[in-house]
């Protein structure tokens, strides 16, 4: 897929123009936090479930080599082919190879964000093989050519009448409707004639144990069902993160994926694969190949601070209630993660140089960390990329930042550890600040002025410090 990271303020300011993304963003995340914090209240201890969910995948991330050993060697005990790829690019190759190998002209596909990471589609498509989104949303993004809009709802922002339009153009509706029911029964008519003659389906995994070698997925359409069920051949694709020690480990992550997902104590349907079907089995693939994808996590691993990121179970509980996400929606982020998982883990797998915007768009106010069921420091990640970004730390692809805007920063810093030393620095710059605050000097000054007010006026500051009057008032009283 193409990576828009580095245009964020122009993504930013286009979509908090556009109609249709404000209609959606003005209730649409507001409603899904609502459900989630419903669904929560089934836990008889909130608290303490989501701290399980923590523990669990701050143990499954200390012991990710052991796990993952084990993990292949019971899912080749299975029955299941177990193929390790190293980034995007082997993956889309190794994939493209296996389905040349079988001889199918199309395959279908379940969600899966780590295909969408690597941009699958559009090289399959380059290389004659045309892939079918089976999710009714990323069905319609793949239509429209768009990335997610939201992890969970990739075309929830989409209109009506858009939908329509594209499903008219591309999948055979006869009649124009509005209908959300026809609009998909029409998805459901094109697709279901795509499944009968699957002879290979894609998904991706949720959560992948280690103790028996299964792979989980949970829906609510159906889609993945059908893509595991239906083809002879089923790829199923999880970065290396996606394991977990035990069964009774990946049962409590489902319940916390659904319920800060979707708002459902469970989804409609949860697929549990132990390899391909067995003798007498009438459903499944007769081969299950599983491709476990590093995608720069090994080199993830390897930095203690960014392992965190990793524990990430792509609930999108963060994206709803961020208050930057709410405002201009999931595709100013340019890549397949939005909100502050996108923050987090694009810096991480695109480097700090191609992203730099992306940490910084950010209030630190720490919503996305009181909601994350898996105990992710959002706002750390932040801070933790943008002194990499300042000291250009080669492990993160960063250059150093501007010599005058380090020596700012550090001076800055300076004088915020020492109380005494700021305020007679606010007392002396006080009458600079008042003087040039309303002629537009201060926007027109290069360095680390430069960009930060561009977009934001500075007003003068006040003749008299809160603190001067407060102790005016005490004395007046006195």
């Amino acid at each position: 897929m193409e990576i828009k990271t580095r245009q964020f303020k122009e993504l930013a300011s286009q979509w908090m123009k556009d109609p249709s993304a404000r209609a959606f963003l003005r209730r649409g995340p507001y409603i899904m936090s609502a459900k989630r914090d419903n669904a929560l209240q089934t836990f008889p201890d909130i608290p303490e479930a989501q701290a399980y969910g923590a523990v669990i995948r701050a143990e499954a991330m200390e012991r990710l080599p052991e796990l993952l050993e084990q993990f292949e060697k019971n899912a080749l005990a299975n029955g299941a082919k177990v193929l390790w790829v190293r980034d995007g690019r082997e993956l889309n190759e190794t994939i493209a190879k296996l389905i040349r190998e079988r001889g199918a002209p199309y395959v279908t596909k379940g969600k899966s964000m780590v295909t969408e990471e690597s941009g699958l589609n559009e090289v399959l498509e380059k290389k004659g093989i045309e892939p079918f989104e089976t999710d009714l949303g990323e069905f319609i993004a793949q239509l429209l050519k768009r990335p997610p809009f939201h992890i969970v709802g990739p075309a929830i922002n989409v209109p009506k009448e858009e939908v329509c339009d594209i499903f008219m153009a591309k999948a055979g509706m006869k009649e124009c409707t509005t209908d959300p029911v026809a609009l998909g029964y029409a998805a459901r008519l094109f697709l279901r004639e795509k499944f009968h003659h699957a002879q290979i389906g894609i998904t991706g995994v949720n959560v992948a144990v280690a103790e028996t070698g299964t792979i989980i997925n949970v829906e609510n359409e159906g889609n993945i069902r059908f893509t595991k069920s239906s083809p002879k051949t089923q790829i199923s694709v999880m970065s290396l993160e996606k394991v977990v020690p035990t069964m009774e480990d990946a049962l409590h992550m489902l319940r916390l994926l659904c319920r800060n997902c979707t708002g459902q104590r469970l989804s409609a349907y949860i697929s549990m694969d132990n390899g391909p079907k067995k003798e007498g089995e009438i459903d499944g693939p007769e081969e299950l190949i599983i491709l476990i994808v590093d995608g720069g996590r090994t080199k993830i691993y390897q930095d203690v601070k960014s392992r965190q990121a990793l524990r990430c179970i792509r609930c999108a509980a963060c994206l709803n209630i961020c208050p930057v996400w709410r405002t201009i929606g999931g595709y100013a982020y340019g890549f397949a993660y939005s909100g502050p998982m996108g923050q987090v883990l694009n810096p991480l797998l695109l480097g700090l140089e191609e992203t730099q915007d992306l940490y910084r768009a950010t209030t630190l106010c720490g919503a996305c960390k009181s909601v994350c069921p898996v105990g992710i420091d959002h706002p750390g990640m932040f801070l933790y990329y943008r002194s990499k970004d300042v000291e250009g730390d080669p492990e993160f692809q960063a250059q150093p930042r501007p010599a005058m805007e380090r020596r700012f920063f550090r001076g800055f810093a300076f004088a915020a550890q020492r109380p005494w030393f700021w305020k007679l620095g606010v007392k002396m710059a006080r009458p600079f600040l008042n003087r040039n605050a309303e002629n537009g000097i201060i926007r027109r000054m290069k360095g680390p002025f430069n960009g930060w007010f561009q977009s934001r006026d500075l007003p003068a500051m006040a003749k008299k410090t809160f603190h001067d009057r407060w102790k005016e008032g005490l004395k007046n009283k006195g």
